[in-house]
Protein backbone atom coordinates (compact mmCIF):
# COMPACT_ATOMS: atom_id res chain seq x y z
CA UNK A 1 0.00 0.00 0.00
CA UNK A 2 3.27 2.29 0.97
CA UNK A 3 4.35 1.66 -2.93
CA UNK A 4 1.45 2.50 -4.31
CA UNK A 5 1.02 5.83 -2.29
CA UNK A 6 4.84 6.76 -3.55
CA UNK A 7 3.69 6.32 -7.00
CA UNK A 8 0.40 8.39 -7.24
CA UNK A 9 2.54 10.99 -4.91
CA UNK A 10 5.20 10.97 -8.30
CA UNK A 11 2.88 10.60 -11.00
CA UNK A 12 1.22 13.93 -9.60
CA UNK A 13 4.26 15.85 -9.10
CA UNK A 14 5.81 14.67 -12.51
CA UNK A 15 2.12 15.63 -14.14
CA UNK A 16 2.37 19.11 -12.61
CA UNK A 17 6.02 19.81 -13.63
CA UNK A 18 5.55 18.36 -16.97
CA UNK A 19 1.93 20.87 -16.70
CA UNK A 20 4.12 23.56 -15.85
CA UNK A 21 6.87 22.90 -18.40
CA UNK A 22 4.20 22.96 -21.36
CA UNK A 23 3.04 26.30 -20.07
CA UNK A 24 6.10 27.85 -19.94
CA UNK A 25 7.12 26.78 -23.36
CA UNK A 26 3.32 28.10 -24.44
CA UNK A 27 3.59 31.14 -23.17
CA UNK A 28 7.36 31.65 -24.61
CA UNK A 29 6.53 30.79 -27.98
CA UNK A 30 3.40 33.39 -27.57
CA UNK A 31 5.44 36.33 -26.58
CA UNK A 32 7.96 35.45 -29.27
CA UNK A 33 4.81 35.84 -31.46
CA UNK A 34 3.62 38.71 -30.27
CA UNK A 35 7.35 40.24 -30.39
CA UNK A 36 7.42 39.78 -34.38
CA UNK A 37 3.93 41.47 -34.75
CA UNK A 38 4.89 44.64 -32.83
CA UNK A 39 8.32 44.75 -35.12
CA UNK A 40 6.61 44.03 -38.03
CA UNK A 41 3.89 47.38 -36.81
CA UNK A 42 7.13 49.28 -36.15
CA UNK A 43 8.25 48.04 -39.57
CA UNK A 44 5.10 49.40 -41.24
CA UNK A 45 5.38 52.54 -39.39
CA UNK A 46 8.29 53.56 -40.83
CA UNK A 47 7.93 52.42 -44.29
CA UNK A 48 4.81 55.05 -44.41
CA UNK A 49 6.90 57.87 -42.82
CA UNK A 50 9.32 57.42 -45.33
CA UNK A 51 6.80 56.78 -47.85
CA UNK A 52 7.81 53.45 -49.14
CA UNK A 53 3.77 52.96 -49.00
CA UNK A 54 0.64 54.90 -49.06
CA UNK A 55 -2.18 55.21 -46.24
CA UNK A 56 -4.31 53.38 -47.78
CA UNK A 57 -1.64 50.25 -48.14
CA UNK A 58 -0.76 50.71 -44.67
CA UNK A 59 -4.24 50.21 -43.06
CA UNK A 60 -4.63 46.56 -45.15
CA UNK A 61 -1.26 45.74 -43.90
CA UNK A 62 -1.53 47.18 -40.09
CA UNK A 63 -5.10 45.03 -40.43
CA UNK A 64 -3.58 41.56 -41.35
CA UNK A 65 -0.98 41.98 -38.69
CA UNK A 66 -3.97 42.66 -36.26
CA UNK A 67 -5.97 39.73 -37.21
CA UNK A 68 -3.09 37.86 -36.05
CA UNK A 69 -2.34 38.96 -32.78
CA UNK A 70 -3.87 38.60 -29.35
CA UNK A 71 -2.23 42.24 -28.07
CA UNK A 72 -2.71 44.08 -30.83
Amino acid sequence: MQNLSRLIVMFLVTSILTGCAALIGAGAAGGAYEYQNKQQLNKLEEDLKSGNIDHSEYLKRKKLIEEGSIIY
